[in-house]
């Protein structure tokens, strides 16, 4: 990446910088490879976020099947993480898992697991997971909430046998006038259920899978207690790659615990974090991190810099890590700061080799949090930081209350925020396709036809606020 105008004397954020297209040859945005070199299997380079309210096995399971990847929180106990990678790599590759009830459960318990999900629909099946019918919202309306599934339950069941190609399945669902199909295997049980658009996203995007062709998943771990201990279940677990995570990455209880991490894990990527100096970054490679987490205090739910004056603008700080990190042979993770799919773009163009999301992507549908309707109906679910009160109280469940009181004195984090759903984009795969639309479509201008290029080719300047608001669309006439 260069400067157009020359090296900045002062640190940017993703606001202040701007792309400059260079002549290029790159005839489509589907000829741009987007995957990752760090180790991770992406094949696009999106990670969700650590955060408790962000990434949970339906998060996970439905990044990793469209090549990104997740990062379980380190707040989980083991038992539960384990839980969740198993339920992850049973997931299929084709299609979406299923929301499934028998005929007896209720009209209440459909409504309540309809926001789980995308696709919004039950799937009511037998003892034996074979399809009897389909209800959805629409289902639901003016029904007693105790009424039976059954009852409701629409026989206009249009189902697909596994196999079936994408184009052939999106033209059943359209010329069946359905929102999304049940996929059956050999013995006409349950599978998944496709939708138009996730026949669609099969062509486009491939799946971040392990040596046994099931879908990858992150898990994070702390640097307190028995870090060997909790890495080596980890592994046992079946985790794809583990996280090294504290809000101060630059410590000596850091570097112990990466190092602990490293021999308990050593054929596993190691992320580390987070990070904003070249020092900082070449101490944690040293101690054994593969990729370094970049970002201190640039997220939406963290109140770092207000407290304590501590961080660097983002832009900047993934500029000199990722080139830090390259030299030895190492990548970064941008994390934080991203809130349109300019920002992505303009991480990877300083080098990042992934981008971790995180309230963005908790008020989606996939994200584990219930929904909640504002007084307009508004639908949002809550997001919160993880160095927030609400998450040190979770974190410190197992001891006195004298002791979880005291810790809760200190917290650097929001603990309830509004994330709204999107009615144009709800699912988290509705914004991964506008964030990936952006990345490539930013490739193209530059002339790159991966990322590694893109970053070589990449040319940005700097520009005042009024630069960056002319960029912004205006929705309606001023």
């Amino acid at each position: 990446m260069r400067f157009i105008d020359g090296t900045p004397e002062h640190d940017l954020t993703y606001a202040d910088v701007f792309m400059v297209p260079n002549r290029s040859n790159v005839a489509s945005r589907l000829d741009v490879d987007l995957s990752t070199g760090d180790g991770t299997g992406n094949s696009i380079p999106i990670i969700a976020a650590n955060m408790t309210a962000v990434s949970g096995r339906r998060m996970a399971e439905t990044l990793a099947r469209r090549g990104a990847l997740a990062v379980i929180p380190q707040d989980i106990p083991v038992d539960v993480v384990a839980d969740v990678i198993a339920r992850v790599k049973s997931r299929p590759l084709d299609c979406d898992a299923a929301l499934t009830l028998p005929p007896t459960a209720t009209v209440a318990e459909a409504i309540a697991l309809f926001p789980k999900r995308a696709h919004g629909a039950v799937i009511v099946i037998d003892s034996e997971r074979r399809p009897l019918g389909v209800v959805t919202e629409a289902d639901c309306r003016g029904v007693d909430r105790f009424t039976q599934l059954e009852q409701v339950a629409s026989d206009r069941l249009v189902t697909l046998p596994i196999g079936t190609s994408e184009a052939d399945a999106f033209r059943t669902l359209e010329e069946a006038n359905v929102k999304l199909a049940p996929v059956l295997d050999a013995e006409g049980r349950l599978h998944g259920v496709i939708t138009r658009a996730g026949a669609l996203r099969n062509t486009i995007y491939r799946p971040n899978t392990d040596a046994d062709g099931k879908l990858r998943i992150a898990v994070a771990i702390g640097i307190n207690g028995d870090v060997t201990g909790k890495a080596t279940a980890l592994v046992e677990a079946g985790a794809d790659v583990i996280v090294v995570d504290t809000a101060h990455g630059h410590q000596e209880k850091m570097l112990d615990a990466l190092k602990l991490v490293r021999d308990a894990a050593p054929d596993l990527p190691v992320a580390a974090g987070n990070v904003v100096t070249a020092e900082g970054t070449m101490d944690l490679i040293n101690a054994g991190a593969d990729i370094v987490k970049v970002g201190v205090g640039p997220g939406a739910m963290c109140t770092t810099r207000m407290m304590t004056g501590v961080g660097r603008p983002q832009f900047s700080a993934v500029l000199e890590c990722a080139a830090t990190a390259r030299r030895m042979g190492r990548r970064v993770w941008a994390d934080g700061g991203v809130r349109h799919p300019r920002d992505v773009a303009l991480a990877l163009a300083a080098g990042a080799s992934n981008v971790m999301i995180g309230s963005w992507f908790a008020g989606t549908h996939e994200s584990p949090g219930d929904m909640h309707y504002d007084a307009n109906g508004k639908p949002y679910k809550e997001s919160f930081g993880m160095a927030s009160a609400r998450a040190v109280k979770a974190r410190s469940a197992g001891e006195s209350s004298f002791d979880q009181a005291r810790k809760a004195l200190f917290e650097e984090g929001i603990s309830t925020g509004r994330m709204y759903l999107d009615q144009q984009r709800p699912g988290v795969e509705d914004l991964l396709d506008s964030i990936v639309a952006g990345i490539r479509s930013a490739a193209t201008y530059a002339g790159a036809t991966n990322l590694e290029e893109f970053h070589e080719r990449a040319a940005v300047g700097v520009q005042s606020a009024a630069g960056y608001t002319e960029g912004a669309p205006v929705p309606s006439s001023w």
